[in-house]
Order: structure tokens, then sequence, then C-alpha cells
């Protein structure tokens, strides 16, 4: 009898935890159409290529969740999750996030990416694994990565400074300033609420079924913190903003690694397990794979997508 109960307790259990997951992919969906709006809107405003928007804002903005799930584990001394949130998010945005939103409707890229950011992604991905070597990313490393992250900034602003102003389009109705960067603060507030109860969601799932954390650092945590930036690229792409999808993804992967990566190293030594020399392997062979596809076109098509979307299922294959 009290058997009986409390299994009917924990099917009900999991049944909660799967309606909060659709509650936060619902949550995901709506922030993520008033944040690609507000920030395409702040973008027109000012002048300021989309690009830079999405290299900055965006990722940033996405990237909100994989800094706050990195920093308070490496706290927590949960350095599985740590590292396996940064890299397993990093491998999704590019194979899974970039492989919908290509799979949706063709990405064109602009020079930079494809020349500068792109390689810049493979480099950084590189010296992180380089730094694990000994096991540990220590404060030293963690200052290293934020002399990369300066680096990024300034290359950045100068963008920003030498790019010609966008020519302005005639649109039916627009949005004042005030209410676009209200739409992107909100977007990101609906955004960042939907991850965490995503995340909670998911985790709770992966606990039930018996995942070991390393599995949920890659998998559930790095698929919940990298929702913004799905709902996020998939909704620019449908709405014909290329190059906010496109910035989104490499910044937040630059982020990722510079910021959240360097930020937690400089508050707390974190262990890098021997167990995530092939997940950076993975990390790095994803961020050239998207290199060689927009290389020649700088264009991300649709087979692209699909070819990322099938490697990355047989990664998850592999690692479960």
């Amino acid at each position: 009898m009290y058997l009986g109960m409390l299994r009917k307790e924990k099917i009900m259990d999991l049944l909660l935890q799967f309606a909060l997951l659709a509650l936060g992919f619902v949550l995901l969906g709506k922030g993520a159409d008033w944040f690609v709006e507000g920030a395409a809107g702040i973008a027109a405003k000012f002048g300021i290529p989309q690009l830079v928007i999405g290299l900055t804002i965006v990722a940033m903005g996405t990237s909100a969740p994989e800094a706050a799930v990195s920093i308070a584990a490496s706290l927590k001394g949960s350095a599985d999750i740590t590292i396996g949130n940064v890299v397993g998010s990093n491998i999704m945005n590019i194979l899974v996030i970039l492989g919908c939103a290509s799979v949706i409707t063709p990405l064109l890229l602009a020079r930079s990416t494809a020349r500068i950011e792109i390689p810049y992604v493979i480099a950084i991905t590189a010296l992180l694994f380089w730094q694990g070597r000994d096991g540990v990313i220590s404060f030293t490393d963690g200052l290293v990565l934020c002399v990369g992250f300066v680096i990024y900034l300034a290359y950045l602003y100068r963008m920003a400074v030498n790019s010609a102003p966008p020519e302005e389009e005639e649109q039916g109705e627009q949005m004042s300033l005030g209410k676009c960067i209200v739409w992107t603060l909100g977007g990101l507030a609906v955004i960042i609420a939907g991850s965490n109860v995503t995340v909670n969601a998911a985790t709770a799932i992966a606990v039930f079924m018996g995942l070991s954390e390393r599995i949920i650092g890659l998998t559930i945590v790095a698929l919940g913190t990298s929702l913004p930036e799905l709902f996020t690229s998939v909704t620019a792409a449908r709405r014909g903003n290329a190059d906010i999808a496109i910035g989104n993804i490499v910044g937040s992967n630059i982020f990722n690694i510079l910021f959240v990566v360097a930020l937690s190293a400089l508050i707390v030594d974190i262990p890098f397990a021997k167990a995530f020399t092939f997940d950076s392997y993975v990390a790095i062979a994803s961020a050239v794979l998207l290199w060689l596809c927009v290389l020649p076109k700088e264009r991300l098509a649709r087979w692209s997508g699909a070819l990322m979307l099938v490697c990355y299922g047989a990664y998850l294959w592999y690692i479960i």
C-alpha cells in the first residue's frame, strides 16, 4: 500500500516536471519573439549593423543562463556541470541551433563572420582544451581568457565604428526607442525565466532517469541554457534577420568561453576531467565543420544544417 502510494507520488511529480518543461518552452518562444524584435529595432534606431547587435547584446543576453549556471556550479564545486555546460552548450549552439535555423531558411553570412569570427571561435575552443590539459582551469588561465575577451570587445568596437550605417527602409509602423528597449529587456527576462523553469524541470527528469552529472551537464543543462539561443536564432532566421541568428551563436560561443569560464576560474580553480577530452574535440570539430560549410559561399545551406543535426545525433548517441 505504502509502496504503491510512493510510486504514485513519483509519477505525479514526473508529470508535473513535464508540464513545467512545456511551460518553459512557451515562455522561451514568446520571450524570443519580443527580444529579437526589440534588438532589431534598437539596431535600426541607432544605425548599428544587426551583426554587431547579434554579437553583443543578443549573444550576451542569451548567454546569461550559461553564466548563472556555470558560476553557481563552480561555487558549489560541481566542476563537471561548469565545464559540461559550456562545452555542451557550444556544441549544441553550432550543431543543433544553427542546424535548425539553416534548415528552416538558408543563412547568408557577413564576410567577417566567415573569415574572422568563426576562426576565433575555433582558436579559443582549442585554447580552452590546451589550458585544461593539466586537469585544471586555473586563475592564470582565467586571466588569459579575459585578455582574449578584451581583444574581442576591441574588435567589435572597431567593427561598429567602421561599419557604414544601414540604409533606412520604409516601414509602415516603427516602434519607439523606449518600446524597443522595453521589449528587449522584457523578452530577455521572459527568456531567462523560461530557461530557469526548463533547466530545473529537465534536471529533475534526468535525475529521475539516473543520468550522471557529466551527462546532465553536457545534455540536459546544456540544452536548457542553450534554449534562449535556440529560440532567438530560429526566430531571427524566420523573421529574415540572418545576421542576428548567426551573430547570436558565434558571439554566445565566444562569450561562454572568454567570460563564463574566465569568470568562474577567477573565482575558484575549475577541475577539467579527462572525460571532457572527447567532448572538447567534438566542440573544436563542430566549429571547424561550421567554418568549412560557410567558407566557400559565405552561406549556411539547408544541407549543411541537416548534416550538423545528424552529427549531433551521432554525438548524443555515443555519450549516452
